[in-house]
Formats: structure tokens, C-alpha cells, sequence
């Protein structure tokens, strides 16, 4: 039998590491869907099916998650129950991550993303509601005000990005965003890094406050490394920078009320180069600074989040 030259071995033997990392990350990806089953219901927009959880009855609540994340994000944080004891809280994965669908036939921009909202909101009845978003689900809610401002009655933008300034991770995830290139990655060596650097993201996003006990113990992390979820986080860190540009020109025509909330102390978005400089652009909001919080406020700071909350329906 002809032998393999040295450069031909270590191919093989590459693709064949990459086989067995994707067969186990395949493996656990199915093991954490089993131990995080869907804890809401499924609603159906335009051919896209939403996992959807609502808690508690009064005026609406709707939470939208950051990229990456899900709806145990909100629930963990406490905030889900503290805030439906006086209204109908409504979380909703948002496409592509925990249970929801993210089919490849559209780019998700947070237009899009909103019209899928929108139709979620009026399958559920819901004709007006406070919509409550974090971090990049802050471009998901601004869009939704925008395109449907009469059942949007107020805004609360949290831990948000909304003025392009270079983005190192947009590069960086720019390979595993494209087709066939950001699957492979996303099934094989994504994991595994997400994995190796848990410890180094919590302390950015929940920094310079200690990651709560309570989220280390219960949020699912397995849920977030999951290669499909993984690939919808580096397709939605590519968009960011541009999603902000196309927003920007619009913001001065918000409608609802808005209320800005931002850590000082954020170690993934600038405070004053963001939080400061949309309430400049947004005339009549609130800007909320929690000094020296991080980027995790309603895991941080929730008292300041439910009272922002509050203070929506107390105003108006």
C-alpha cells in the first residue's frame, strides 16, 4: 500500500479531529436541549416558529435578550418573576437562539427581527406593551418602535449599542458568520473555545461586579454553546456596526417614551460613547446610570431595572 506523505497524514488526521470534536458537540448540544426543554409555547409568524414564555397579568412587559443568550437569561436574573407581579411579562427567544427557528433564507437584521415581534404580539392579543430590551436586543426593540410605534408605549433600552464605532468582535466573528465556512466552525472549533474562555466573557459582561451565584448555578450554559446558537451570535456580532448606522438617522423620530439604561463601569459598551450620546440624540428620554455597573444590569442592578419598568406605567 502507498503511504501518506507527512503533510497528507496530518490532514487526515485534522479532519478526522474535527469529525469527533463535531459528533460531541452535536452530542451535547442534543443533551442540553434535553436538560432545557422549551418552558413556553411556540407561536408561528410567517413561516418562523418562536418559543415564547409569559408569567403574571396586568400591562405588558415584553423582554427581549442580548446576543447570544435566551430567555433563562431574564428568568435567572429574578427579573421575570419580580416584574409579573404587576404585569403580563411576555420573553421571547429571538430567532436563532434557545428554542426559536432562524431559518438562512433572510439576513436577521433588527427590522426584521421586529416585524417577527410584531406578529408574535398580535397573535397574542397584546395591542400595546412596554418593550424592555438588552444589549443588541436594544436595535430589536428601537426597530420595533419604529415600525409599529401605537402598540409600543414605552421603550426601556438597556446595556445597548446604538453609534457605529469600530467592533473588533465583528471581525473577529466575520468567518464563522459566512456559509459553509461559520458552520464548520461553529460545529467544531467554536464549542470548544466558548468553552475554554466561559470564565474570561462572564467577567466582561458581568464586570467589575462578581458573577451572581445564582447564574452561575442556574443559567445553561450548554444552551449557548450550541453550534446553531453559536453561528446566530457571530452572524448578529457582524451585523451590529451596520444595523447601528442604518438605525441612527431615525432615532430623533421615536415616538414612545424611552428610558436608557447603562452601567458606568461596562466593559462591552462604552457608557458615554453610547448610553450618553443616545439620550443626547433622543429628545424628552431618561438616561439611568448605575455608577460603576457592568453590562448585566438586571442581573447587577435589578431595583433599578424594575423601577424603570415601573416608572414607565406611573408617567403616563
Amino acid at each position: 500500500m502507498p503511504t501518506l506523505s507527512p503533510a497528507a497524514g496530518l490532514a487526515l488526521a485534522g479532519a478526522a479531529l474535527l469529525g469527533a470534536g463535531a459528533v460531541e458537540n452535536g452530542r451535547r448540544a442534543r443533551a442540553a436541549e434535553r436538560t432545557t426543554p422549551p418552558i413556553g409555547r411556540f407561536v408561528e409568524v410567517g413561516g418562523t416558529r418562536l418559543h415564547v414564555l409569559e408569567r403574571g397579568r396586568g400591562p405588558a412587559l415584553v423582554l427581549l435578550h442580548g446576543n447570544g443568550s435566551l430567555i433563562q437569561d431574564w428568568l435567572v436574573s429574578g427579573l421575570v418573576e419580580r416584574a409579573a407581579d404587576t404585569h403580563r411579562v411576555i420573553a421571547i427567544d429571538r430567532p436563532g437562539f434557545g428554542h426559536s427557528e432562524r431559518p438562512r433564507s433572510r439576513i436577521w437584521t433588527p427590522m426584521m427581527q421586529a416585524g417577527l415581534i410584531r406578529g408574535v404580539l398580535h397573535s397574542l392579543g397584546v395591542d400595546e406593551a412596554t418593550v424592555l430590551g438588552h444589549s443588541w436586543g436594544t436595535q430589536v426593540a428601537i426597530a420595533l418602535a419604529l415600525q409599529d410605534p401605537g402598540r409600543v408605549r414605552a421603550l426601556i433600552l438597556e446595556s445597548g449599542y446604538y453609534v457605529p464605532t469600530p467592533r473588533l468582535d465583528s471581525v473577529l466573528f466575520a468567518p464563522q458568520g459566512l456559509p459553509g465556512l461559520g458552520d464548520l466552525l461553529s460545529h467544531t472549533v467554536a464549542p470548544v473555545a466558548g468553552r475554554l474562555l466561559w470564565p474570561r466573557i462572564l467577567a466582561r459582561l458581568f464586570g467589575p461586579s462578581p458573577v451572581p451565584a445564582r447564574f452561575a448555578r442556574d443559567f445553561p450554559v450548554e444552551m449557548v454553546l450550541r453550534p446553531s446558537q453559536l453561528r446566530s451570535a457571530a452572524a448578529e456580532s457582524v451585523l451590529m456596526v451596520p444595523d447601528a448606522f442604518a438605525l441612527r438617522p431615525h432615532y430623533a423620530a421615536l415616538r414612545p417614551p424611552v428610558t436608557i439604561l447603562s452601567g458606568t463601569g461596562d466593559r462591552l459598551v462604552s457608557h458615554a460613547d453610547q448610553a450618553v450620546a443616545l439620550h443626547r440624540e433622543i429628545p424628552g428620554s431618561r438616561l439611568v446610570a448605575v455608577e460603576g455597573a457592568g453590562h448585566m444590569l438586571h442581573h447587577i442592578a435589578p431595583d433599578q431595572v424594575l423601577e424603570a419598568v415601573i416608572g414607565c406605567h406611573g408617567t403616563m
